[in-house]
């Protein structure tokens, strides 16, 4: 078996639009598609043994074992893999679930698709799927508990951390879409100028001062003693003598810890000599050059959670633990616990492995233990001596239990400190009885403080102090997201694209914009190139300063990622015919539609599609949309436009003079045709469409009908506005047009329009596209010999697999279906067939430039034009 190619999907896509995240792998099967399941001796036998938990795939059988069934009684080594690599994913702790295989057209080749949560991950189930299957069939050794092992790693290195993670969540629960801006935990909610930042629980809201503040420890114990807040007596100190000093004022016991340090590194607490001082002394001196020495408060370790300025939860923190059985010795009761898969390293699980440190040897010592003591049955050995999660500790949910005096003091502290997310340490026998009558002190305030203590208690009810935080971020009525109009289609996306831009920038909002030319931010190019694909819109819809997004979405970038946005306002097809067949395993016009369908079907269920009525796949697709349709036509009188108007439906009209927007009701007369430029004075039919498409994007968005007149009046086919899209140069004596166009529909609406165009000759510039079928390319010329009297072929780009002589052989093999002696010449070199063609023209022609490379032809012509001038 062979892996062809290996696909990450992270968006809505040709396989599923729900679930985003999967792999898509190309396997070439090789002589094994010859052998399906059945036919392998002892394979059914061997996979069961190995993998049992596979007994829970259901399969198509639809009942608990159906995969075993199938695999005895055939299936293909595919469909085997698939269920491997979802399986060895759920082994190593992630769930997936969903599976898909499919035979491409190549004979033996499938595409496996399976479910993943990280890419990593997911890749190396691919692979390692594709081993273990092999192993199965050559009956030879294989340790499937190393993959998963792997994986695993891989998996906690990667994932997010729970506090982080919880907010993920809670985003998803509310379809507040994310973006993970680095491989840590810095994470964007929503999109454009309506999105919200944020890191582990920092946000874009959190006061810089604030966490200042918080970081340095005395300095807010002074702030809140000043707010008559209970506090440890105590001082900071950098030497003995400052230490001796503090103990004589304040007395045994003690706490000493570092100044500006976390996470309960450098604590040690309830000292009652001298001794133990000077050593707890020097070890904080390991973290900090200051020291703070506080007086010891006898009592629990409680953490309050505060979320702007409300108290949200409570909880109760033990220290790191073990409980005798009167048996094991406590380094082997350490070493139990720490299998608890609840536990794992740093902040991977909602509890923290238990260390052995000097500060574990130290206490045990105190108490006469060592590691090799075996405790009591029922004796609680306490094994760190503060209650932090990251060392260890255990929570218990008290929220219910606060006394409505710590709620005042604890959100007073964080309006003093002015936190937004803020974690108060408190030391008291309770906080059901109020911190000033019970001897309870505060003697700590967190920035960031970790979650996981709260989402998911040792003991008690889980509180969702995420909703808190995504209530702070978007309060009642801010979105969280910007519009999104999404335009696919096989010709006149990029013209769609650019117009609907053009409108809603000419209302005044910031508009960013992909397209087959690059990244625009309201006319300003920010990246050239072709940026129709997920990479360019993420970039736009991660801009904090855009208003509206229009994305220009070809086919290539959901098929080689998916879509870049889960779910869009309105998604347009222009139409769907013949192009880019034979790519990608995109064999005929019905896969190409679904490939296209991927952008209305991700619409919002609110949201809009706006389909073509005159093109047969859109129709199709309307068929199984849940969101609402818009459509637009050429011809008024159509049965079935009168059909959709009587239901209701809005329609987009050209009346042979108007654009007009048709509904039950109401007849809106948008713009007359010979004002609108784009149009070419109502020659250009395709380029009407584009402007239905258009108007109905604006109209439903709300805009009012005289911006959107407006608009279509101010918008020229000039290279800057729309480049290489019906870009017209006048010389003295004869015309050049330069368009896009590179396929047999594109070819025909050039055609549509020459033929309204009087000319002395028509001459054109034409090339192929090495990555379409023969019969496309041949289909071009024979279009293009149809509408020139003479041609220059060049071919010197977009070979794309193919040779140059192969292109041409096909461009004149089509030239030649028209007539046998058609005129036409061959200059491989575009410029030079660009400048040849401007030499040899003479007054009246129409010359048009058919380029896949429109820059460097609108920058020729102009070169030509500004010297004949």
């Amino acid at each position: 078996m062979k892996i062809e190619n290996i696909s990450i999907l992270k968006g809505p896509n040709f396989w599923s639009i729900k679930r985003e995240k999967l792999i898509q792998m190309r396997l070439n099967l090789g002589r094994l598609e010859q052998f399906p399941t059945n036919k392998i001796d002892g394979f059914a036998e061997r996979i069961q043994s190995w993998l049992p938990t596979m007994f829970s795939h259901r399969c198509s059988e639809g009942v608990a074992g159906g995969f075993f069934t199938r695999v005895k009684e055939g299936t293909w080594m595919g469909h085997v893999i698939e269920h491997i690599a979802l399986e060895i994913q759920t082994l190593a702790g992630m769930n997936t679930g969903f599976g898909r295989t499919r035979e491409t057209n190549t004979p033996g080749t499938y595409n496996v698709v399976f479910a993943y949560q990280d890419e990593q991950v997911g890749i190396y189930a691919a692979k390692a799927a594709v081993r273990i299957a092999e192993a199965l069939i050559s009956n030879s050794s294989y340790s499937i508990l190393d993959d998963i092992k792997n994986m695993t790693k891989i998996w906690n290195s990667n994932k997010l951390g729970p506090s982080t993670q919880s907010i993920i969540n809670e985003a998803e629960n509310r379809k507040i879409p994310w973006t993970r801006l680095n491989n840590h935990s810095y994470i964007q909610l929503g999109y454009g100028k309506n999105q919200a930042r944020l890191e582990a629980t920092i946000t874009d809201k959190t006061n810089y001062l604030a966490v200042e503040i918080a970081c340095d420890k005395f300095r807010t114990k002074q702030l809140l003693k000043d707010a008559f807040i209970p506090i440890a007596d105590g001082g900071i100190g950098e030497n003995e003598e400052d230490l001796k000093k503090i103990i004589d004022e304040i007395g045994y016991p003690i706490v000493i810890k570092p100044y500006n340090c976390n996470h309960g590194r450098g604590v040690t607490t309830n000292i009652n000599e001298y001794e133990t001082a000077e050593k707890a002394f020097q070890n904080a001196r390991e973290f900090s050059q200051k020291i703070i020495v506080e007086k010891f408060v006898k009592g629990y370790d409680f953490r309050i959670l505060v979320i702007n300025k409300k108290v949200v939860a409570a909880a109760k923190r033990i220290p790191a633990h073990i409980i005798g059985d009167g048996k094991l010795t406590i380094k082997e009761l350490i070493q139990i616990e720490n299998e608890n898969p609840k536990r794992g390293e740093g902040h991977e699980q909602v509890l923290t492995k238990i260390s052995i440190d000097h500060h574990t040897i130290s206490l045990l010592k105190s108490k006469n233990y060592d590691l090799q003591s075996i405790p009591k049955r029922a004796e609680i050995i306490y094994l760190k001596a503060t209650a932090n999660l990251s060392t260890g500790g255990t929570s218990i949910d008290t929220t219910e239990d606060l006394h409505p005096d710590n709620i005042i003091i604890a959100e007073k502290i964080a309006k003093v400190i002015n936190l937004d997310i803020c974690g108060i340490d408190i030391i008291a026998s309770n906080l059901s009885e109020s911190l000033y009558t019970s001897g309870g002190v505060v003697i700590e305030v967190n920035a960031a403080p970790g979650f996981r203590m709260h989402i998911e208690p040792t003991k008690g009810i889980s509180r969702n102090v995420a909703s808190p935080v995504l209530d702070m971020l978007f309060p009642f009525q801010k979105l969280p997201t910007i519009p999104i109009l999404a335009i696919t289609g096989t010709n006149g996306k990029t013209t769609t694209t650019r117009l609907i831009a053009h409108i809603f920038k000419n209302t005044g909002k910031n508009v960013g914009y992909t397209t087959s030319d690059g990244i625009y931010i309201n006319n300003q190019l920010m990246e050239k190139g072709d940026t129709t694909g997920p990479i360019s819109a993420k970039k736009i819809l991660n801009d904090p300063t855009i208003d509206i997004a229009v994305l220009e979405t070809a086919r290539g970038g959901i098929l080689r990622e998916g879509l870049g946005f889960s779910a869009c306002d309105i998604g347009i097809i222009t139409n769907i015919t013949e192009d880019h067949l034979g790519l990608k395993d995109i064999d005929s016009l019905e896969q190409l539609a679904r490939v296209k369908s991927v952008v209305v079907e991700s619409v919002k269920k609110d949201g809009w599609a706006i389909l073509n009525i005159e093109d047969y796949y859109s129709m199709e697709i309307s068929k199984k949309l849940a969101c609402q349709i818009a459509y637009f036509s050429l011809d008024e009188k159509s049965k079935e436009v009168q059909k959709l108007i009587k239901k209701g439906n809005i329609v987009a009209l050209y009346t042979q003079e108007n654009i007009v927007i048709q509904t039950k009701k109401e007849r809106i007369v948008v713009a007359n045709i010979y004002d609108i430029p784009l149009t070419m004075d109502g020659k250009a039919i395709f380029m009407i469409q584009n402007v239905l498409a258009a108007v109905l994007a604006a109209y439903i968005s709300g805009l009012h009908v005289p911006q959107i007149t407006k608009a279509l009046n101010t918008f020229f086919p000039s290279p800057d506005l729309t480049p290489g899209r019906m870009n017209i140069f006048q010389f003295k004596e004869f015309k050049i047009l330069i368009d896009f166009a590179h396929n047999p529909a594109g070819y025909t609406a050039i055609k549509d329009y020459l033929s309204k165009v009087e000319a002395n000759k028509k001459i054109g510039i034409i090339s192929g596209v090495g990555d379409r079928r023969d019969e496309d390319i041949q289909k071009c010329g024979k279009i293009a010999a149809e509408m020139f009297d003479y041609i220059i072929i060049r071919q010197e780009r977009h070979l794309r697999g193919r040779t140059e002589k192969e292109i041409i052989q096909l461009l004149v093999k089509g030239i030649h279906e028209v007539q046998e002696n058609f005129p036409y010449e061959i200059i491989p070199n575009e410029i030079e067939a660009i400048e040849h063609t401007i030499n040899k023209a003479e007054k009246g022609d129409f010359i048009v430039a058919l380029s896949d490379a429109v820059s460097n032809a609108i920058e020729v012509v102009q070169f030509h034009m500004n010297k004949n001038s």
